[in-house]
């Protein structure tokens, strides 16, 4: 698993050659999917998922003019409320700030 801290990717490697997680990184979180779509006007960022997401999940959106942290608050499918996206969705995504395409989606590990 690889665990980043401001920004920046740790991996640690254990005698098994087996990836680890670094215990002492202190804001530890895990990309979980990428934008691919911002509409401005309504701040939605269309999010492709690639590791699960429920609402009240806090996440960081960073990117090279891009970095921010929110609460998941509402997401939609086709315009429909869901409460928990998976793995291979496209989700509607309504954000704090405006984002880019092809930032990238982080979430904080409890």
């Amino acid at each position: 698993m690889t665990v980043h801290k401001n920004g920046k990717s740790f991996i640690d490697m254990n005698h098994n050659n087996k990836q680890e997680a670094n215990p002492l990184t202190e804001e530890a979180v895990i990309e979980i999917g990428h934008i691919t779509h911002f509409f401005s006007k309504i701040s939605v960022a269309v999010v492709e998922i690639t590791l699960p997401l429920v609402i009240g999940d806090r996440i960081l959106i960073k990117g090279p003019s891009t970095d921010f942290e929110q609460t998941v608050e509402s997401m939609q499918i086709d315009r429909v409320a869901i409460q928990r996206a998976e793995s291979g969705q496209s989700i509607g995504l309504k954000v704090m700030q405006p984002v880019k395409e092809k930032d990238v989606v982080y979430k904080k590990l409890r």
